[in-house]
């Protein structure tokens, strides 16, 4: 099919060297308008929003839609809109999880410059902090390792706003309190009973939690942004089982460290996860209309 010319509008910011027009081939890859965009202003492609100037609708910059898919014909326009520097969403999880890796240890082995106290960490407290630093390394190593993501990329502004739940809310906070001598883990538990059971339910939940990433990951080719319908461990309960067993992780530190600055922090979460969850369930229903089977229930079975 003979190449198309499309005529390239700034929208927005200036952006130095936006060309007039693009040449571009319509059965290939709706990518290949970030690309010829990208050569030409000296931009990352990540930095560009492309939209349709007949209506607005963004232009996705996914291997997998040609050209011609988008509805754009010969002499058609596209808007195009500068987002500002970007980081990628790998750092951005990597430095957000950073903060209670950092945090939980300094006020653990701090204790006497911290508090002024001299007495040693109670075993409760202890637990605590291996149970937090345990969370937070494997969420590193899904982040580096495990998760692919359908964005790659955010404004750079934003990491600041994602970074204050954990390093406020499951660093500065709960360390804070939870290490403290007057921590309602500093005390001898008059019966270990909770203590075993939340060791139980954190061990459960976190691994757990890791195998449903597992599924999740499995479900994407590496580099697309294909979708399927999970299915496995607790996806026939719940729209999002790796929400519910993190819940369940999250449960086994409270019962530990008997700390309300630990049930403050899983409540926000899991009200920002049981959102996710819901949007979720609503793609999938609208994606696969035929095949997925609904859920009443998105994180917590019965419940939420």
């Amino acid at each position: 099919m003979a190449s198309i010319t499309l005529v390239v509008r700034p929208r927005g910011r200036p952006i130095k060297g936006l060309p007039e027009s693009i040449t571009v081939n319509p059965d290939e890859s709706a990518a290949q308008i970030f690309s010829e965009i990208a050569d030409a202003s000296k931009f990352s492609i990540h930095r560009l929003r492309v939209t349709k100037g007949s209506d607005g609708t963004p232009i996705s910059n996914n291997c997998d839609i040609t050209v011609q898919q988008t509805g754009l014909r010969n002499k058609s326009a596209i808007d195009v809109k500068d987002l500002g520097p970007q980081i990628s969403w790998r750092t951005v999880f990597v430095i957000e999880y950073l903060g209670p890796l950092l945090f939980h240890p300094i006020f653990y082995y701090g204790r006497s410059l911290i508090y002024g106290t001299s007495a040693p960490a109670s075993d409760l407290q202890t637990l605590t902090m291996i149970m937090c630093v345990l969370h937070f390394a494997k969420r590193e190593f899904e982040t580096l390792f495990i998760h692919r993501f359908s964005a790659a990329t955010m404004p750079a502004r934003n990491i600041f706003k994602n970074s204050a739940h954990y390093w406020f809310l499951s660093g500065l906070n709960l360390a804070y309190w939870s290490y403290s001598p007057s921590s309602p883990a500093a005390q001898t538990p008059k019966s270990p009973l909770l203590t075993y059971l939340g060791i139980a339910l954190f061990a459960i939940g976190e691994l757990s939690n890791f195998y449903t990433h597992l599924i999740l990951k499995n479900l994407r080719r590496p580099g697309s942004q294909d979708r399927g319908i999970p299915r496995g461990l607790g996806f026939g309960l719940v729209t999002c089982p790796n929400y519910m067993f993190e819940i369940m992780a999250w449960v086994g530190v409270t019962l530990v460290n008997r700390s309300l600055s630990t049930v403050l922090f899983f409540v926000i979460g899991g009200a920002q996860m049981y959102a996710w969850a819901k949007k979720k369930e609503r793609r999938y229903r609208k994606e696969f209309p035929e095949t997925y089977k609904k859920k009443r229930s998105v994180m917590i079975p019965g419940l939420l």
